[in-house]
């Protein structure tokens, strides 16, 4: 061993000029596969970063973009026959209304009969008038007629004894002329007895207050002892045949589907029962201030239904193939009702549509829907128009 040799240290092992120089050019070949090694790793990066984004931003919006999208459940409605129906409003009134009140000069009321809401025949007394007075005239006119007739018997059996002796010359033909006219005339004062007579005891009989028709007493508006006369207010009011009827306003553009003869059901506020009917006339004016036309619903008698009550109507006007939809699809502003409906490309449309027929099973929309679209059904108030969102389907109910 050379003991002058000069002994390599690992600083000069590692120095980067000997390193870059050392075996003729091998460290520096070793730096260019560093360096081309990071360049490789970089575009290898780029690449898989750029084929990411392609794959983020391909096939409608994109994976990621679908996932952040609401998800909301649609229904497709389809078509179902349901009637048709217009709704009405009104008031429960007898169909004829009759006041009933004193046809004769009046007096005091001596008793009173019936009371209101009870049935009553046609002619039936339903009060009674003091007739203490005209009872003693009808008396002095059946006397009076009585008389009349006696003398008409006396006229006439004197011209038939006159009639005996004219031929033997004891009664000469002025006397028989004289003798038929004072017959003629007893019988023409029987006559005039006779009417007076009547018109008496109708002057009497006028003094009962009757029934007009039969049907439902709905007022009693008398007491006893209290006087009356033909200027008073009317002292019961009937209900013809007890007969009731919806006065129902309708709409003006509903006025034209309505007929006579069209089947309807009446609800009164507060009650759970539903009473058939049956539209019997459609009033050919409408009110220029409300702009609603009035139809009047037959309504069989019954007494739950009380006149001035107040009651909704639903009138049958057809059949028709409608979509229907729950309540919860259906919303409404100042702009009307209206709908949410969802594109292929998930976005959100608003629909404006006409309701129909309110029942359990939905609401019937008239116009603005085909049933084929997909329908918001609960989410619509957390939705706006132009909104993506991812929809659910859900079979339509039955």
């Amino acid at each position: 061993m050379n003991m002058h040799q000069p002994v390599e240290t690992r600083a000069d092992r590692f120095n980067p000029r000997t390193w870059a120089v050392d075996g003729q050019g091998g460290g520096r070949k070793r730096l260019f596969i560093v360096i081309a090694v990071l360049l490789g790793l970089a575009i290898l990066a780029g690449i898989l970063m750029s084929g990411d984004g392609a794959t983020t931003g391909a096939g409608e919006g994109g994976k990621g973009e679908d996932a952040n999208r609401p998800a909301v459940t649609v229904v497709v409605p389809g078509t179902t026959q349901v009637a048709d129906m217009v709704s009405a409003t009104g008031s429960i009134s007898a169909r004829r209304d009759m006041p009933v009140g004193v046809q004769g000069e009046g007096g005091a009321v001596t008793a009173v009969l019936v009371d209101a809401g009870d049935y009553v025949r046609a002619g039936q007394v339903l009060a009674r008038i003091d007739r203490s007075v005209q009872a003693q005239q009808v008396g002095q006119l059946q006397a009076s007629l009585e008389q009349a007739r006696a003398d008409a018997a006396l006229a006439q059996a004197e011209l038939d004894r006159a009639l005996t002796l004219v031929d033997r010359g004891f009664i000469s033909k002025a006397d028989i002329d004289r003798r038929t006219a004072t017959r003629d005339s007893a019988n023409a004062r029987v006559r005039v007895a006779v009417a007076q007579l009547r018109e008496g005891q109708a002057r009497l009989g006028r003094l009962d207050v009757r029934a007009p028709e039969a049907g439902l007493v709905l007022e009693r508006n008398v007491e006893p002892g209290q006087v009356v006369s033909a200027g008073s207010p009317a002292l019961f009011r009937i209900a013809m045949d007890g007969a009731m009827e919806l006065r129902a306003a309708v709409a003006e553009q509903d006025v034209a589907r309505l007929a006579v003869g069209q089947a309807a059901s009446v609800q009164m506020v507060g009650s759970t029962t539903s009473h058939v009917g049956t539209v019997w006339m459609v009033e050919p004016v409408i009110d220029p201030q409300t702009r609603q036309g009035m139809a009047r619903i037959s309504l069989k008698g019954n007494r739950d239904l009380r006149p001035g009550a107040f009651a909704s109507g639903r009138i049958e006007v057809g059949q028709g193939a409608r979509p229907v939809l729950p309540e919860s699809a259906v919303h409404g502003d100042a702009g009307g009702s209206y709908v949410l409906t969802v594109g292929n490309d998930g976005t959100v449309t608003r629909r404006d549509v006409k309701l129909g027929t309110i029942s359990s099973g939905g609401v019937a929309i008239v116009s603005g829907l085909e049933g084929n679209e997909r329908v918001v059904l609960s989410a619509g108030a957390f939705l706006n128009p132009g909104e993506k969102v991812n929809p659910v389907a859900q079979a339509a109910a039955k």
